[in-house]
């Protein structure tokens, strides 16, 4: 099981993400901000041991997080084979 990361929206202000930059994870943690990933591990983790998550009013393999600095970075995660 992997889960796919992609930045939608970006105005980092540390300059770290750019719309469009793409991860995969499937064990570490992916070489983003460590305030971002310390809010979205639990749905990677989630994702990776083959969960679903609450997404508007259905339960999907994918979620969508805004950075906890002013929602600055919109993410995506969702499983791929």
């Amino acid at each position: 099981m992997k889960v796919k990361l992609t930045i939608l929206e970006s105005k980092c202000r540390g300059g770290y993400h750019k719309a469009g930059d793409t991860y995969i994870v499937e064990d570490l943690c992916p070489p983003i901000c460590h305030e971002l990933w310390q809010c979205i591990y639990p749905n990677v983790y989630t994702l990776l041991n083959n969960g679903d998550l609450d997404y508007g009013s259905t339960r999907e393999k994918k979620f969508q997080f805004r950075c906890p600095d002013e929602g600055r970075v919109l993410i995506e995660g969702k499983v791929i084979e």
